[in-house]
């Protein structure tokens, strides 16, 4: 039988539109009435049954599962929106009933309000001041929330699951003690941030050289070009998968890749890869030979909230001496080749040496965390590549089974408090708890220059408005604060004294700090140390400063907004 792509003039995995349109060439060149004078009318209508019936598969396969694809996704995400409110609704309800028929059980719960108001508020984690309101606010009913989602150990037995398996995996990253050593000595400034990830497993290598990306274009298309050279293992772990132009070249790569015996292995989280992760989808790639799992799927235990804790993490690893991390996603927008929100500046790392094996050491424990039956063979995965690179390079990661001592806050926080001339931050969401405003605030009248750059045009208004309400105390204690102008910023990079630096994922919110897994790099004495500092610079003259008169100066209904946004900012 013919082609059908052929017969349609198309690639396959063509979008809908270039499905569309080609079936339309197709009855426009066939179509017996096309031509209401032509002699050969009844062979122009066989021609085209034949045609079209060779084609049709394409429309079932590919433009009717793009459709389904996305009508699948948003109905999941609606339900499981529709099973959230039906919950709020069900504990007003019976707040209410207890109210009206059983007064005494009521007071008896409203008592209970009160003493759990009192326990919150002795605990210094600033998320709790949204229980409180949500607590008083809905007398009884905020309690029975509050039980239901607010309790992190709701999700203890998960977490516990996911550390046992970290554990395992970790235990296979062995910290050289030469390495360790050295910088203890040649750069005791720094030394307690390379310490405090230790002691949390993650390693700190040399003899990797790092690469810095300052536009997302670039990382993706390096990618690529690694992706293509692959000759054993491809593991790629991200948070969002879109159909588009990027994740159809890299499909192709893939699928070539698996047919000269390379093994390749995806990790996507449901929540990101909601629109694109139906049957088909997983069907498709099970066909191509490539292992798909998907992280904490958005429907499973919605009493639990359980669809918060996503996985954020990035990373790219490729024959065990690459390693990618940063901002981008495999999805058009981070390359710039559609236009969401203005200008998509995004960064990020390319690692080639030792220090990869710690972020396959990430990939395989957050594959396990889905597929507990799996066992990798650790010796197949290492580096085998001899570089010389005088720098220091510490991948790590974090996540809620790490609270109350996450990695991803910690390094944040003890970079910050170690800067002595600078520290430069870019993020797109400032969403501050108090503790870290306090640290920033510190920094800054202690001599510390520090500067932040965030999206002059946002993803999300919301969050946006809560990046707004933190800039007065920010900028009254000396932190200058920078909105880029041509769009969105989604960088994630720190970067001090000329001396280290984090690239990654980890936002400098809530979600990232405490619900997300996220993963990073630390970085001391490595050139590309100096081009993050560059590129910030550099990004620094297509930003507008904030002035303290002119956001004085804000609409009261802005205040207003961002004052409520605010109390409830741990929870967006």
């Amino acid at each position: 039988m013919n082609d059908p792509y052929k017969v349609l003039g198309i690639e396959r995995g063509a979008t809908e539109e270039e499905i569309k349109k080609a079936y339309r060439s197709l009855s426009r060149r066939y179509h017996p009435d096309a031509n209401i004078n032509n002699p050969n009318k009844a062979q122009a209508e066989e021609k085209f049954k034949e045609n079209f019936s060779v084609a049709v598969p394409i429309m079932e396969d590919d433009s009717v599962n793009i459709i389904k694809s996305k009508y699948y996704g948003i109905i999941r995400g609606v339900t499981v929106g529709i099973a959230f409110l039906l919950q709020i609704i069900t504990m007003v309800l019976l707040a209410v009933y207890l109210f009206r028929g059983f007064f005494i059980i009521y007071l008896l719960m409203e008592l209970l309000s009160v003493l759990t108001v009192f326990a919150l508020v002795n605990n210094a984690e600033s998320y709790k001041m949204s229980w409180i309101i949500i607590i008083l606010v809905l007398p009884v009913a905020g309690l029975f929330l509050y039980f239901m989602w607010g309790r992190k150990r709701r999700n203890s037995k998960e977490n516990k699951r996911i550390y046992e398996i970290e554990s395992e995996i970790f235990d296979h990253m062995v910290q050289n003690t030469e390495v360790a050593e050295d910088i203890q000595k040649q750069h005791p400034n720094k030394v307690q941030i390379s310490r405090y990830l230790r002691k949390k497993g993650f390693p700190i290598y040399n003899n990797t050289q790092v690469t810095y990306y300052e536009i997302g274009e670039d990382i993706i298309q390096a990618m690529i070009e690694d992706l293509k050279k692959a000759q054993k293992f491809i593991f790629l772990e991200y948070f969002i998968v879109s159909d588009g132009r990027v994740w159809k070249e890299i499909l192709e790569i893939l699928t070539q890749k698996v047919q000269e015996g390379v093994e390749v292995k995806l990790l996507f989280d449901d929540f990101g890869t909601l629109i694109i992760n139906n049957h088909a989808f997983r069907k498709d790639l099970e066909s191509r030979g490539i292992e798909l799992r998907i992280f904490n799927p958005i429907h499973k235990n919605v009493a639990r909230l359980s669809f918060n804790y996503r996985n954020h993490q990035k990373i790219t690893v490729i024959d065990g001496n690459i390693g990618y991390t940063g901002g981008i996603n495999l999805a058009d927008e981070y390359a710039n080749y559609i236009v969401r929100f203005g200008h998509w500046k995004d960064t990020g790392l390319r690692l080639y040496g030792e220090g990869v094996w710690s972020f396959t050491c990430i990939f395989m424990a957050m594959w396990k965390a889905t597929d507990a039956e799996s066992v990798f063979e650790y010796d197949k995965y290492r580096p085998n590549v001899k570089v010389k690179e005088d720098g220091y390079v510490q991948p790590f990661a974090g996540g809620p089974h790490r609270n109350p001592s996450n990695p991803t806050e910690g390094a944040y926080t003890r970079m910050i408090n170690k800067a002595r001339d600078y520290i430069y931050i870019t993020t797109p969401y400032l969403v501050l708890d108090q503790s870290m405003r306090d640290d920033l605030i510190s920094a800054a009248q202690s001599g510390v220059d520090v500067r932040i750059i965030v999206p002059g045009i946002p993803d999300k208004w919301y969050v946006y408005m809560v990046n707004v309400s933190n800039y007065g105390k920010l900028i009254e204690s000396g932190v200058r604060i920078f909105e880029y102008k041509p769009g969105f910023i989604h960088a994630k990079n720190v970067v001090s004294d000329d001396e280290c630096a984090i690239c990654g994922t980890i936002n400098t919110d809530y979600r990232s700090f405490y619900l997300h897994y996220e993963c990073g790099v630390f970085l001391s004495e490595m050139g590309a140390i100096y081009d993050m500092k560059n590129d910030f610079l550099n990004t620094m003259e297509k930003c507008e400063e904030i002035q303290l008169d002119k956001w004085n100066k804000r609409p009261w209904y802005q205040r207003l907004i961002q004052f409520v946004l605010k109390i409830i900012s741990p929870m967006l």
